[in-house]
């Protein structure tokens, strides 16, 4: 070979070598170690997977059910969190300021197969804990295996009331995630405290966008509508909008886009706007269906709230409902989506 041939032909084996140095190989989804990518760990609600060790929720409601065989379970947190935990169906119990290594069972359970499942208290106000699922640690030769969940997804969309702040365990006994629990679906909450429906210019919070997203950042990700398909969209706002200044023909038109945007996306739910239990923007919100409706979307419906609680003893401050109003609500939801 003469040397100009050599040379060109180690120039051409230089670069393919390169090539395949830089190339990026997609991860494969793990199965079974327990860890954020376990294939058989569900996930319900907006999860930002873009750090395969590390899988974050910033909306209220999110959680994660992990079946797993053997006698012990620990979850791996990053730093403080509040969260929630329940091994085989039994009660929720409340883990305060966790980090590192968690044990769920300083006492072993009995041997076969189990249910785990985690939910984290949602940032908000002045509290901001590490929400970070990075997977758990199981007994020496335990796996995770597929759990039973449900296959209906209902999602529901508002500001604080939704998150259920001011209640006992807020998410967990928030009207939504009640709901969701009576009916027997999975279920997560969109929502956060202090959100109107409309993007205010003095910085509300607009859900009207950031339905669109994966997380609370409206610079952040949009989310992924394929990753699952809501069967119901429940829409509990106007609460706060009335004082961040937003008028009657802007609220009726970001809440026409919002259902709009929410049928592009999910073109078989069932959609439901409730009255704000203040009752503002009534007509708004029920001209905003009736025009979803006569455009041909009879899959559309306003939930008429009135009488479902009273402020005096169903709320916690004349606005946010207790633990007994949530329950309150929730049966009144329960029975009307069905």
């Amino acid at each position: 070979m003469k040397i100009g041939t050599r040379s060109r032909a180690m120039t051409l084996a230089m670069a393919l070598v390169a090539a395949v140095t830089t190339m990026v190989h997609p991860a494969e989804a793990a199965t079974g170690d327990g860890s954020p990518s376990d294939s058989n760990i569900r996930y319900f609600g907006r999860w930002d997977t873009r750090s395969t060790g590390a899988y974050v929720s910033e909306w209220a409601g999110a959680y994660v059910v992990v079946g797993f065989t053997g006698t012990t379970v620990k979850l791996r947190q990053r730093r403080s969190i509040d969260l929630f935990t329940s091994i085989d169906g039994g009660p929720w119990v409340s883990r305060t300021n966790v980090s590192g290594t968690v044990d769920l069972t300083p006492s072993r359970l009995p041997p076969g197969t189990h249910t785990l499942r985690v939910s984290y208290r949602p940032v908000a106000g002045s509290y901001h804990g590490d929400a970070v699922f990075q997977g758990v640690v199981l007994d020496s030769g335990a796996r995770t295996v597929v759990p039973g969940v449900p296959s209906r997804i209902i999602e529901f969309i508002g500001d604080s009331i939704t998150v259920g702040q001011r209640s006992s365990q807020q998410a967990l006994t928030a009207y939504g995630w009640l709901t969701g629990e009576k009916l027997g679906a999975g279920h997560t909450q969109i929502a956060v405290g202090g959100a109107c429906l409309y993007p205010a210019p003095d910085g509300c919070i607009g859900m009207q966008d950031r339905f669109l997203k994966t997380g609370l950042d409206a610079a952040g990700p949009d989310w992924n509508f394929a990753r699952y398909q809501a069967g119901d969209v429940v829409i509990n706002l106007g609460t706060n909008d009335r004082s961040h200044g937003v008028s009657g023909p802007q609220f009726q038109s970001a809440y026409t886009t919002l259902l709009q945007r929410i049928r592009a996306k999910y073109p078989q739910a069932n959609i439901y706007a409730m009255e704000t239990f203040h009752r503002r923007y009534v007509t708004e919100t029920t001209a905003a269906v009736t025009a979803r409706n006569n455009a041909g979307d009879s899959k559309v419906r306003f939930i008429n709230t009135e009488g479902w609680i009273t402020p005096a003893t169903d709320t916690a401050d004349g606005t946010h409902p207790n633990d007994a109003g949530h329950r309150k609500i929730a049966a009144r939801l329960a029975a009307a989506i069905g």
